[in-house]
C-alpha cells in the first residue's frame, strides 16, 4: 500500500473516531505512532488530520452547500468523515492534484463503508472541486465574500 494511501485510512480512523465521542481528540500522535512505524505516513496523516479538524466547520458548511437532498449529520459517520478528509485535501493541499484527492476518497469509502458509498462520495467531491477550485482561497471556504456574491 502506498504511504500516502496509508496515511489517508489512518486519518480517517482517527477522524472517525473523533466524530463518534463528538469532541476533537488530543492524542493524534499516540494513535499515529501505534499504528504506523514510517515516519513520512505518520508526518502526512498528521497533517491532514490536523487541517480536517481546524478546518471542519467550514468544510462541512462546503459539504452541506453542495450535499443536495442531505444534511451532514445524516450521512454515514465514515461518508462524512472521507468527505471531510477529501474536502480538506481538495481545498487546502495544493500539493495533491484534485483527481488523486478524488479517487483515493472513493476507494477508501468504497473499502470502509459500501459500495454504493463510492458514488455518492464521487458526486459530492466533483461538485466541490466544480464549484470552489483548486486555487480558491483558504478565507472563501471559511465564508468570507467574495465578488461574485458582493455585486
Amino acid at each position: 500500500m502506498k504511504k500516502r494511501t496509508r496515511a489517508r485510512e489512518l486519518a480517517l480512523q482517527f477522524l472517525y473516531q473523533a466524530d463518534l465521542v463528538n469532541k476533537p481528540l488530543t492524542e493524534s500522535d499516540d494513535f499515529l505512532r501505534e499504528e504506523e512505524r514510517d515516519p513520512e505516513t505518520r508526518r502526512f496523516a498528521q497533517r491532514l488530520i490536523d487541517g480536517t479538524l481546524e478546518e471542519r466547520d467550514a468544510i462541512d458548511v462546503v459539504i452541506q452547500d453542495v450535499a443536495q437532498n442531505w444534511n451532514i449529520s445524516r450521512m454515514a459517520v465514515v461518508d462524512r468523515n472521507v468527505l471531510r478528509l477529501a474536502t480538506y485535501e481538495l481545498l487546502n493541499c495544493d500539493d495533491i492534484p484534485p483527481k488523486v484527492a478524488i479517487n483515493e476518497a472513493i476507494e477508501i469509502g468504497k473499502r470502509y463503508s459500501t459500495q454504493n458509498s463510492g458514488a455518492f462520495i464521487n458526486g459530492i467531491l466533483d461538485r466541490i472541486m466544480n464549484r470552489h477550485g483548486k486555487g480558491e482561497q483558504k478565507a472563501k471556504i471559511a465564508g468570507a465574500p467574495d465578488a461574485e456574491t458582493e455585486a
